[in-house]
């Protein structure tokens, strides 16, 4: 891709970055490496803490990013996917990446991805490349004390592992991506031990035993010392760090961030009662997240896989104990291996399904979605879309007055209910979500 000039405007950058899109996920960290070398390396100018996992990496790097912040520290915080505006990829001291500086960093990147001395035009950096390589640039640009690094997908191969971390931290390991990182738990295990660094701490969160095992023998090879959350906090959930994000599973990546933030030298501070407080103070949006629009209680949850299906589970059970009825509950999914784990789980708490498909290529569609209720559900099921059944930012059309509405499924489809009822964060940018 030849250099095509300098962007002025917000919507040409959009589309410039939606091509790199439409070419598709690339694996590999060549690319990459060739991209921060003629950048200088911005991504050694201050420390990282990477974060892998198939579940939680997200929660975990904002758990750390409020230990950080409590501490006193600039913190830089790079995550994936999007809600709603593609600059909260990117924030420092959970400040989003506005649209003028994306203006001015796709400027400064273009002509080096374009660079057919660098790359050829089959090994353009890709869509995830190019906002990775934009993130390590306004860390070092904004001076950041220390930077969160989110793996997009998988670990070993993913466009963060040019890093050299001071710690590492795997959260979980299950079945996602399975065409990708393969289809076993024993390959993903490995895929995502690829993070890990000669001599440098890992921290494990709650795994199958069978993943911990072949991320032990990983971190054997380099002499990585490794730190387990089970070995540390056992199984009692009483025993695990308290946190503002609700659910237990909350508790058990409360846990790792713990962990990993004991890892940090002394000089970082990070004493008990620092750790403590900022994790009463995490930010991550859409994970059984509660509010009340216009007067009704609405529950927010990505739930995108069988594993976090497994949660949902829970928190369902726990949600119909406390209000003494069934919820009703709208969802949306991306791929059919994720539309049956979730179904089979909201099949047994709902008392209706408003399925929706939210606005993407993989998207499952109503006939998909349908196929996976359970035979056995009494309750109705119906058809909606984000703009139906949340019309107004104070209003929601599902159910009655007196029912606990729960959106749950593709993080996708909760950011589409967050540009809704929430207009204040934007225009959504749907269109540059997926990856």
């Amino acid at each position: 891709m030849e250099d095509i000039g300098p962007f002025t405007a917000y919507g040409a950058v959009q589309d410039y970055l939606f091509s790199l899109k439409t070419r598709g996920v690339k694996f590999g960290i060549d690319r990459m490496a060739v991209f921060v070398e003629a950048l200088g390396h911005p991504e050694r100018e201050y420390p990282v803490i990477h974060v892998a996992g198939t579940n939680g990496k997200g929660s975990v790097s904002a758990m750390l990013d409020a230990i950080l912040h409590t501490a006193g520290w600039r913190t830089g915080l790079y995550t994936s996917p999007h809600l709603v505006k593609l600059g909260e990829r990117v924030q420092v001291d959970r400040q989003r990446l506005g649209e003028a500086e994306i203006i001015a960093y796709t400027n400064e990147l273009q002509p080096v991805a374009g660079n057919p001395a660098l790359f050829s035009a089959d090994d353009h950096p890709s869509f995830f490349e190019f906002m990775t390589a934009m993130a390590f640039l306004q860390f070092a640009r904004r001076k950041v004390d220390v930077a969160v690094v989110e793996v997009g997908l998988g670990g070993r191969l993913d466009a963060t592992n040019v890093v050299q971390p001071e710690v590492a931290a795997i959260t979980s390991i299950g079945l996602d991506h399975c065409d990708m990182l393969g289809d076993r738990i024993e390959l993903i295990a490995a895929e995502k031990a690829g993070i890990i660094k000669p001599g440098c701490p890992v921290v494990l969160g709650r795994m199958p035993a069978i993943a911990e095992e072949v991320i032990r023998a990983i971190a054997a090879g380099r002499q990585a010392p490794v730190i387990s959350v089970r070995e540390e906090f056992g199984e009692g959930i009483d025993r695990y760090p308290r946190t503002n994000l609700e659910g237990d599973y909350q508790r058990w990546n409360a846990a790792t961030a713990t962990l990993v933030a004991r890892q940090l030298p002394a000089r970082w501070r990070l004493v008990a009662e620092t750790i403590t407080r900022g994790l009463m103070h995490a930010d991550w949006p859409g994970r059984w997240q509660r509010m009340t629009l216009g007067g009704r209680p609405l529950i927010l949850d990505a739930s995108h896989n069988p594993e976090g299906a497994q949660v949902l589970d829970a928190n369902l059970a726990r949600l119909v104990a406390e209000t003494g009825h069934k919820p009703v509950i709208m969802t949306g999914a991306l791929g059919e291996f994720r539309a049956r784990a979730l179904l089979e789980v909201i099949g047994r708490h709902a008392r209706e399904i408003h399925l929706a498909i939210p606005n993407q290529a993989r998207a499952c569609s109503f006939a998909e979605l349908e196929h996976y209720v359970p035979t056995g559900f009494g309750g109705r099921v119906a058809h909606t879309t984000v703009a139906d059944a949340f019309p107004g930012s104070t209003r929601c059309t599902l159910g009655g007055p007196d029912d606990v509405v729960v959106v749950t499924g593709s993080i996708y489809l909760i950011g589409e209910v967050f540009e809704r009822i929430e207009p204040g964060r934007g225009a959504g940018e749907g269109q540059l979500q997926d990856f």
